[in-house]
């Protein structure tokens, strides 16, 4: 039993020592941010060059994307210079028809039964830190509605709504999370 107990003690030192020198760290949010050296974040204001949308499509994109980095990260919001920069425009604001319905009348046009609205955003990411994470990209999205029980007008706000969240979520993977 005494000689187990000597071997024993030294080995799980040993296990021990291994798992304290390989320390990886975890984040519920999924980040990959080393809060050290990263400890705010600037966001200029997003302009709309797409030439559609409501009025304040912009000022709600700017806002949604501040508050989501609060949200979901411990970093700082500063008014400029923030460690990590975001910057951009609204670059695309399109209604397409994606299904069209007969009309049934041979006098009648055809129309659509879904119309799809698609969002585009460019974003300018700089890592002052690192600057090899650094990026410009464009991210998009799109939501469809049914323009036979409904018109755009009725539904703009609440697609807008659901095409800036999952646009964030893409810029949050691609600049933070590092998938």
């Amino acid at each position: 039993m005494k000689s187990t107990s000597k071997f024993l003690i030294p080995c799980l030192g040993l296990v021990f020592l291994l798992f304290q020198s390989c320390s990886v760290k975890y984040s519920f949010t999924g980040t990959n941010i080393n809060y050290e050296l990263v400890k705010t974040f600037s966001v200029d204001n997003f302009f709309n060059d797409s030439g559609g949308g409501p009025a304040n499509m912009e000022q709600r994109f700017t806002e949604a994307i501040k508050e989501y980095y609060q949200r979901n990260t411990s970093l700082e919001l500063v008014r400029t210079n923030g460690d990590l920069q975001f910057l951009g425009a609204i670059n695309r604001y399109t209604l397409t028809p994606q299904a069209v319905v007969s009309s049934g009348d041979p006098n009648l046009p055809d129309r659509a039964g879904q119309m799809r609205l698609t969002i585009g955003i460019e974003v300018e990411y700089i890592n002052l830190s690192n600057e090899e994470e650094n990026l410009k990209r464009s991210f998009s999205f799109f939501q469809d509605y049914d323009p036979r029980t409904t018109t755009l007008l009725d539904v703009e706000n609440e697609l807008v709504d659901i095409i800036f969240e999952n646009i964030i979520q893409d810029i949050f993977t691609a600049t933070v999370a590092n998938w």
